[in-house]
């Protein structure tokens, strides 16, 4: 009998590195990332997962990724394929927005607490984990970022707060850390200028003030990016901005195209509260917060965006089409490139084994994260079936599961999700697309490339198991490219910027035969890096304009087929 248990071991250990193979092989990825996101501890009664406030940083050739309350970290060779960490030690279940900064190579640093007062861990071997302590040497901070410059001075940045600035002590790295008597206040938000930075979805919210929080250093040609999130982590506008300074205590300076990484359109929002490294081919990537918000406000995932350093040393996330395939980081000369395939699935017509009172299958292709399906059982009876109602090249396929009523906490083992995916062109023969039948690990957010484009029109979800007590997905969304016409380009164009210079209305016609629209802007023609994505309207209210800056629009059309041509850039008068 022991044999025959160990023989079962060895074979779901093979199968599980064949999964993890597969994703090796895969080129692309997809925002939400696909990360077995640890379930909420803080609420016994309320069960979800989350993962947010990430840090991600380079150590000896790797990368590591520390996520608020995720029971551990990840760890990556590339940035595109992830494996969890367990550490040998580790404090509590994890902290609130740690930060982790990796000192020349020889040490690896991770600072934060949930209590606000916090010690300094530290280890030469995060894959194993000994984690060290240094002494708690701060009190009364949240959101910490420790940042050692290249002279060995050592900084602690702090703020998470509706009142308090971004602060900064100076600390002895060669005693402890022990920190400064003195405490240099940097900057703080001032909504009256900074339209981003005013609180609530939109932001519509006229009465409460917005968060200043998640400060994180990075260095960049001899200048210093102290990035910051604001207004609110479970908004759609949750973005990050970025002060410029030529020492890590300033003075510095607001960059005009604030927010510098911001996605509020699409599938899921959000693209805040995180931290920017270096990966392969010295191509910088950010990692942020996008909002689920469904059980509750902190239910959050993972993001990840290419990101840039302008001529003029302007920092910039490209987020356009953010939640749409992308060439992972790992992928020589298309690192970061938007891969062109398009959404087959928006708004097709769905039928289903069975559905419960409120959550219809109709919710899986309407994208939108906060809506979903709930089966009226969880086993692998359960089915549903797109017609994509026009035959398209299928490259890949994401399924966003749900936490309907999950009743799961922490980090506990033996999660699972396994399902098949076929297609068919005649709705009668049906061929293997997916095949998870034998996938031994979490995949809540799971992006699967084929191997080989599949030319389909119906799309078959069949279950087979998930870890929770009911079967609920969110969205399955079908990309590839459609056979039809690309719309033609977007006309009258006009942008009404108000005497609140904060907003502008754009408003534009429709040429017909289209899905959506990208709206780009940027503070000058040849800088349009911001971008709003939405679905079947046009227009767009902008309520995140700076007050003393000049714009240059221009909106493009989509459909499943492909993208239009863009307007003539336009300025805002």
């Amino acid at each position: 009998m022991r044999h025959s248990k160990e023989i079962i071991l060895i074979l779901l250990t093979l199968i599980a590195l064949e999964s993890y193979g597969q994703a090796l092989r895969q080129q692309t990825y997809c925002n939400p990332l696909n990360l077995d996101y640890a379930y909420a501890t803080r609420f016994d009664s309320l069960s979800y997962r989350s993962g947010a406030d990430p840090t991600v940083v380079g150590f000896r050739g790797e990368y590591y990724m520390f996520v608020t309350r995720s029971m551990g970290y990840w760890h990556s060779p590339d940035l595109h394929t992830w494996s969890f960490v367990r550490p040998e030690k580790w404090y509590f279940e994890g902290s609130n927005a740690p930060t982790a900064h990796n000192y020349k190579d020889s040490v690896l640093y991770v600072t934060g607490n949930p209590s606000g007062s916090m010690a300094i861990l530290y280890t030469d071997n995060p894959k194993k984990g000994d984690w060290k302590a240094v002494p708690s040497v701060l009190a009364d901070l949240q959101d910490p970022d420790l940042f050692i410059d290249d002279d060995g001075q050592a900084y602690m940045f702090w703020g998470s707060s509706n009142k308090f600035p971004i602060r900064v002590k100076t600390l002895d790295r060669t005693n402890r850390f022990i920190p400064s008597s003195g405490t240099i206040e940097l900057f703080n938000l001032d909504g009256e200028k900074h339209g981003w930075e005013r609180f609530g979805e939109n932001h519509s919210d006229t009465v409460l003030r917005g968060y200043i929080e998640g400060p994180s250093m990075v260095k960049h040609g001899g200048k210093y990016y102290l990035q910051y999130a604001a207004p609110g982590t479970e908004f759609n506008v949750y973005g990050d901005g970025v002060y410029v300074g030529s020492t890590p205590l300033g003075p510095y300076e607001y960059a005009p195209n604030n927010p510098f990484c911001y996605k509020p359109g699409g599938f899921i929002n959000g693209a805040g509260h995180g931290s920017t490294v270096k990966g392969p081919a010295n191509i910088h990537w950010h990692f942020a917060t996008m909002a689920v918000d469904v059980n509750i406000g902190w239910e959050r995932r993972i993001g990840m965006f290419p990101t840039y350093f302008d001529a003029d040393g302007l920092m910039y996330s490209n987020t356009a089409y953010g939640d749409y395939p992308h060439y992972a980081p790992d992928v020589p000369g298309k690192m970061g490139e938007f891969t062109g395939w398009m959404l087959l699935s928006y708004r097709k017509p769905v039928k289903a084994s069975s559905y419960i009172r409120d959550h219809p299958a109709a919710s899986i292709t309407d994208e939108h994260i906060k809506t979903f399906w709930v089966a009226e059982q969880n086993d692998s009876q359960q089915w549903l079936e797109i017609d994509l109602e026009n035959t398209g090249t299928v490259h890949a396929f994401q399924v966003n599961y749900n936490d309907y009523k999950s009743d799961l906490y922490g980090k506990p083992g033996g999660l699972y999700h396994r399902y098949l995916i076929e297609g068919s062109l005649d709705g009668k023969d049906w061929r293997i697309l997916v095949d998870r039948s034998q996938n031994y690990r979490e995949v809540p957010n799971d992006y699967v490339e084929l191997g080989a484009p599949e030319r389909v029109r119906y799309i078959r979800y069949r279950n087979i198991q998930v870890p929770t007590p009911y079967l609920s997905i969110s969205e399955i969304r079908v990309f590839g490219v459609g056979e039809g016409d690309v719309p033609t380009s977007v006309d009258n164009l006009e942008i009404r910027r108000g005497a609140d210079r904060r907003e502008a209305l754009l408003t534009w016609s429709d040429p017909g035969n289209t899905q959506g629209f990208n709206v780009r802007w940027g503070i000058a023609p040849d800088k349009l890096y911001s971008s709003w994505l939405v679905y079947d309207q046009c227009e767009l209210e902008l309520r995140g304009l700076n007050v003393d800056q000049e714009y240059f629009f221009t909106v493009e059309a989509f459909n499943e087929n492909g993208i239009s041509e863009r307007t003539t850039v336009t300025k805002a008068e």
